[in-house]
């Protein structure tokens, strides 16, 4: 064991039984479920890393805080001490609860984005995206191109591409492009930090041209925690100072808090300009709710702004960072091809890598998930040819991304080593096996965000 190794910085106060089911009744849940992990039972699944969204266990104290909750309609005393802890740490003035984050962005997209339009960042994610699509936007992803290359072991994979971006604005005019999105950490690409250094830069050119810059920030702590861990300058400063010097560079943010927020439902939209701010209030009228609650409970309201204080604390991220890259190191040490170096909420297997006798049109990542159910009870996510292939709408034909990946999330607080070590030995023992492997075609599939609700089967 490393000098440094860090167990769990927490005792478990309270426990959940889960149930290992068969392998013969695994393979006839997920046949039924068409091979996709979202129409599985949670019951069902042994060790869940489908998602790090809203699976978080919470901390004594943002139980406790629920219990001051409240749910006054307007004006509640929750929504202040959310307001006032989103503002200590991000320095935007107007915020605004949603009830989660994809209801954030379809807020901030149906006020800003108009056919034809285009919102270039580093990787946009798959709701993102959809919301941009849904109101004729082009979401334009301008990577660096070392977040492409799963072998690569720069520090910050989730950088902008600079020169890409300014040549976008170039091109496009402001009056094309409403708005740059960064999304930290980049979620596509293996939880990729993006560097304080190329924040500032990307800040900068918006200025320059005129372009407001918002930020993702559904797992702004993690990324906060690799910039001080791996960026020059910035090893004594603490989490918080890291996130408001990030926070700066922009003039807005939009959060899912499910993830760093460290609670089970939620999210937000913070601004620095007040106009904004009122044409979302209108919607959110609409949409979610009177804008102090914004479709959340006022305990949510609370639990949420001690999560925000919880998730800054320097113990926690060590031991998050830690867990995630012991899985990846248990992986690495048996061969199994990985994005390196790991990222801050997950571990990302390449799938091309790992089944290289499957063309991309077979989903390869999908089927070292649909195995990983069957063997043993573990649920994954694909991310690569089935959640962001674009279809060509004269043709019909589908292009794929470069990267096809299968993303082992890691829920908050939930898990310890020893499932990780389960988790590698099933995965490890799969990849020994890998050529019996097969393809998977599809059946059925959605004209938008295809992955939740799409239906397969073997070839």
């Amino acid at each position: 064991m490393p000098a440094d190794f860090l167990a769990e910085p927490y005792k478990i106060k309270m426990v959940e039984p889960i149930r290992m089911t068969s392998r013969e009744e695994r393979e006839g849940l997920i046949k039924e479920a068409g091979y996709n992990m979202f129409f599985l039972r949670a019951e069902d699944v042994y060790i869940d890393l489908l998602t790090d969204s809203g699976t978080s266990a919470m901390s004594q104290e943002q139980w406790a805080a629920m219990m001051l909750g409240d749910e006054a309609y307007a004006g509640s005393r929750s929504f202040y001490r959310l307001k006032d802890a989103v503002e200590s740490i991000t320095g935007y003035p107007y915020v605004l609860p949603a009830h989660q984050g994809r209801a954030a962005e379809k807020i901030v997209m149906d006020i800003l984005v108009r056919e034809g339009m285009v919102i270039p960042g580093n990787m946009h994610f798959d709701t993102t995206r959809a919301h941009m699509q849904l109101r004729g936007g082009k979401p334009l992803d301008l990577i660096v191109p070392e977040g492409l290359d799963p072998t690569s072991s720069h520090p910050f994979k989730g950088n902008i591409d600079l020169e890409k971006l300014e040549n976008a604005l170039n091109i496009h005019g402001k009056e094309k492009v409403p708005f740059i999105l960064i999304t930290i950490t980049c979620n596509n690409n293996g939880g990729q930090p993006a560097s304080l250094g190329n924040i500032k830069s990307a800040g900068e050119i918006s200025r320059r041209y005129g372009v407001p810059l918002f930020f993702d920030i559904a797992r702004f702590a993690e990324n906060c925690f690799f910039i001080h861990m791996r960026e020059e300058g910035y090893g004594q400063k603490t989490v918080r100072e890291i996130a408001r010097e990030i926070f700066a560079c922009g003039d807005g943010c939009m959060m899912s808090s499910k993830k760093d927020g460290l609670v089970n439902m939620g999210g937000f939209m913070a601004f620095n300009d007040r106009p904004l701010h009122e044409q979302a209030c209108q919607l959110s009228i609409i949409n979610e709710g009177f804008p102090t609650y914004g479709g959340m409970a006022g305990r949510d309201m609370d639990a949420l702004a001690r999560g925000l204080e919880d998730v800054l604390e320097l113990s926690y991220l060590q031991f998050r960072i830690g867990q995630v890259a012991y899985l990846a190191r248990l992986l690495r040490e048996a061969g199994v091809p990985i994005v390196e170096p790991s990222g801050g909420h997950a571990v990302y297997i390449d799938g091309r890598r790992f089944l290289p006798h499957i063309p991309q049109e077979q989903f390869p990542a999908q089927v070292i998930s649909v195995a990983l159910y069957i063997e043993g009870g573990i649920r994954t996510l694909e991310l690569g040819s089935i959640a962001f292939a674009e279809k060509d709408e004269k043709t019909g034909a589908y292009s794929y991304p470069q990267l096809d990946l299968l993303r082992l999330a890691i829920p908050r607080r939930v898990y310890t080593n020893s499932h990780m070590e389960y988790v590698a030995s099933h995965v490890i023992d799969l990849y020994k096996r890998r050529e019996d492997l097969k393809g998977l075609k599809m059946v059925y599939q959605p004209s938008v965000a295809r992955h939740f609700t799409c239906r397969m089967e073997f070839l």
